[in-house]
């Protein structure tokens, strides 16, 4: 058995739980890809996590920037544009799909490693004072 590529920890967490819980199955994505990469599976499994990311930046960011515009988040712009980066990138992931699936999984690989430890770490704390001053927890 594969160990998790990226374990969860307090460093990604923003303190508001249903983000929080929304990013943990980002990282369970994430893991998931690693675990069929390593056991040599990732081929059939790719095409189905591609998908999988597609559907979470819909409602994963539908939940932040809903809450952007509820609370006027100053960053707001900024914020969305990074989120307009990630569904660029999966969609190229999505086109690229079928030519070279074991070179495709250890480029998605990287990029959601990235974008945790760079969204999530650094872009995402940015918008716990405010929401937390709205009232989220």
């Amino acid at each position: 058995m594969t160990k998790d590529f990226l374990k969860w920890d307090d460093t990604y967490s923003v303190n508001i739980k249903e983000i929080d819980e929304q990013h943990k199955e980002l990282v369970c994505e994430l893991n998931k890809l690693y675990s069929a990469f390593m056991n040599r599976v990732h081929d059939d499994k790719i095409e189905k996590i591609v998908l999988s990311l597609i559907d979470y930046a819909i409602y994963h960011f539908g939940t932040e920037e809903k809450y952007f515009h509820q609370f006027k988040f100053q960053y707001i712009d900024e914020h969305i544009s990074e989120h307009n980066e990630f569904r660029k990138t999966i969609s190229f992931f999505q086109d690229k799909l079928e030519k070279n699936k074991g070179s495709l999984t250890y480029e998605v690989i990287n990029f959601l490693r990235d974008w945790l430890m760079k969204h999530i770490v650094v872009s995402d704390k940015k918008y716990i004072k405010c929401f937390v001053e709205n009232g989220l927890k």
